[in-house]
This record gives structure tokens, sequence and C-alpha cells, in this order.
């Protein structure tokens, strides 16, 4: 059977393969884009949909901030619509603790730009009545928002397609080799992609292929706990969430254009990744039921409608692999962004394909490279 070729196979079709692909395509490189189910089917469908850069570590807030102006263009950029409400990103907490927390950060990203406004708690009900009286201080950002996952990587992947870009789906990948100078990508059925360059934009499988290059690194499979209600009149605008000491009490809300509530949080549980399955735990979904109305008093009248999960890949030290391969000429990563890699979606797309097209990016990466995971080698005796 021939091979397919490309200047660039790209394996995995979330939303950073997909945008990978298609800024490629912008700079002229061919590229093949390999899926195994469909075009944003894992995590990046399956999220709670914060386009958001608040409460990011600063050394990640260049990179959001390339992708927000992305984000600001996805309609122009990509040719569809995906449903951004830019209505703002608030945190709220109950103890001074939290306020305290809340005040450092604004302070120390004050220079990038998020306009984030502390705000007491007297203000925050003066502005969102709907808030609950527990809530003693805030923090407001204006400029984030909130798309839908299930739109967004499908919309970025059938624009890179009319820009030329090769997509399959459907297609299960057995192995990713290197071959001289060529990487060789099996697929179950036979089929073999060659091209000079490889991205492993792989999710929660990321980890298998690097590792299979000698770069194994410590992730997990979890999956997120989310749930949808009845569509009521809309009337919160920011997507909210409470600062919790509890990582399992943590819970964070939207509410879409028709009208129905996202609710996330309430922790997560282990994903089954070698049956591609992650379930809804009922208990994270009371979790959620008892603790949100503390937000909102009025949603204890409300009724779920759907719950859903899906599979993340999540870092030990909650930085993903982006970057070059430490051991193998022109193989590149992308992958393990521990549940926050929706936002900065389009802009890992944008800045993998500057660095795989001028050897360079304008935008730093240097803290999410895999050789900070490499095991030291002992001296020859």
């Amino acid at each position: 059977m021939n091979a397919q070729r490309a200047d660039v196979i790209i394996v995995g079709g979330g939303i950073m393969g997909a945008a990978t692909a298609f800024f490629l395509r912008k700079r002229g490189v061919s590229v093949i884009l390999l899926e195994r189910g469909l075009i944003g089917q894992q995590a990046s469908g399956v999220n709670f949909g914060n386009v958001r850069r608040m409460g990011r570590p600063l050394e990640q807030l260049p990179l959001s901030n390339r992708s927000r102006e992305l984000w600001l263009k996805f309609k122009e950029l990509f040719g569809e619509d995906v449903e951004l409400l830019l209505n703002g990103q608030m945190r709220v907490g109950f103890t001074p603790e939290h306020e305290e927390r809340m005040a450092k950060y604004a302070q120390e990203a004050k220079d990038f730009g998020l306009g984030m406004q502390m705000m007491s708690g007297k203000a925050l009900r003066e502005r969102f009545p709907y808030l609950g009286p527990e809530i003693i201080a805030g923090c407001y950002a204006p400029y984030e928002g909130h798309a839908n996952p299930r739109l967004a990587a499908p919309i970025i992947g059938r624009a890179a397609v009319r820009e030329g870009a090769q997509v399959f789906e459907n297609t299960e990948i057995v192995s990713v080799e290197k071959e001289g100078g060529e990487f060789r990508v099996s697929a179950a059925d036979g089929r073999i992609f060659r091209a000079p360059v490889a991205l492993i934009t792989a999710g929660a499988w990321g980890n298998r292929i690097s590792t299979s290059f000698g770069e194994s690194v410590p992730m997990i499979a979890k999956a997120p706990q989310m749930c949808v209600t009845e569509p009521v009149p809309y009337a919160i605008g920011p997507t909210t969430g409470a600062l919790s000491d509890d990582p399992d009490q943590l819970v964070y809300f939207r509410q879409v254009a028709r009208g129905n509530i996202v609710i996330g949080g309430g922790g997560r549980e282990l994903a089954d990744i070698e049956n591609r399955r992650a379930y809804v735990n009922p208990y994270r979904t009371l979790t959620k039921l008892r603790n949100v109305p503390r937000l909102v008093p009025a949603f204890k009248h409300l009724h779920i409608i759907r719950v859903w999960s899906g599979i993340e890949g999540y870092m030990e030290d909650s930085r993903p692999i982006m970057g070059p391969s430490a051991r193998v000429p022109g193989l590149y990563y992308a992958f393990g962004f521990s549940g926050e890699g929706f936002q900065l979606g389009p802009g890992v797309g944008d800045v993998m394909a500057e660095l795989i097209h001028t050897g360079a990016t304008t935008t730093p990466i240097e803290h999410y490279h895999i050789g900070r995971f490499a095991k030291p080698v002992a001296n020859a005796a």
C-alpha cells in the first residue's frame, strides 16, 4: 500500500491539532491530521467551555493572550459561529483568605491586560443581585467569556480542510515510528502516513506516544464532572466560580444564550483510558447541586437535564507538554493541558505552526518542554 505523504503529520484531532493544521496551511505547509474518532470528540468537546485567562499561572498568560486574539476573530478566521459570549469572568470567595488570594493574583497579573477589579460582597450584590449573602468578596475580569466546546474543534477542522489540510477521521493509529529522516505512522487498517515532521496532540493518550520515543511523562487521565440545567430566562452575564480550600467542593457555572446553565466542578474521577470511557459519579452531581446555591440561591429551584464527562490528561506538575522533543529531531508535542486547554487551543495551534515552520516562536513556552522530565543518566563506571 502506498503511503500518504505531507510535510507534517499531526496525531490527534482535538482543538489544538485542528488549529495547528489550519495555521500550518496558512503558512503553506502540507498537513495530514489523523484522528481516531471524530474531530473534537474527546476533551476538546466535553469541557466546560471557559474562554478565560483569569486564574492561569503568570507564565501562561502570554500564550493565553495570544489565543484570546484568535478567539476574538474566531468567525472571521474559521468561518462559523462558536457561540462566544464575552460577558466577563468572576471569582468569588467566602473567607478573608479567599479575598487575599484574589487580590494577590490581581496585583501580580495587572500587566497582562485582564483588567481585573476587586469588589466587596456588597458591591458584587449591587451589580449582580442574584449572588448569595455569604460571598464576602470577588474579582471581576470584564474581558473574559465562554464558548460552545462541542462546536469549536469541528469548526476549526472544517476550516483546515478548506485550507487544504488532509483530515482523516475514524483512523486508529497503531504506531508512530522514526525511519531515517521520516516519521512512519501506521493505521489499524493498514494505511501508512509519512512526513519528516510529526506533532503529537493526542491529549490523554499523548504520553503513550512520547513513551515510545523514550520520553515518558507523569500524566494521569481524569474525567470532568459536568451537568446542565433546563433553560431559564437569561440573567447571568459573567462565568462565575467560587474559591474553595477543598477541590471537591469547587463549583463554577455559566449561562448560555438560550438560557441553560452549565455547571462544573465538584472534583474529577479517574477515567478508563484503556476502554475510552469516562463516567459521571452521581455523588459529584449532588455535591454541585448542594454547593451552587451558596453562589446563587435561586439555583436550588433548577432541574438538571443532562450530565456528561470526558477524558482529560493531567500532568503531575499541572504544566502541559509543549514544544520539540528532547530526543528526536522533527518530533513535537502539545498535550497534557490538565483540564485548562480549551481557551489555549487556537493559540497553541498558532504557536506550534510557527515553531514547526520557523524553528522558533515569539511566545515563551520553555516552561513546557518535555525535557523537564528527563531521567538523569548514570555515569559510566
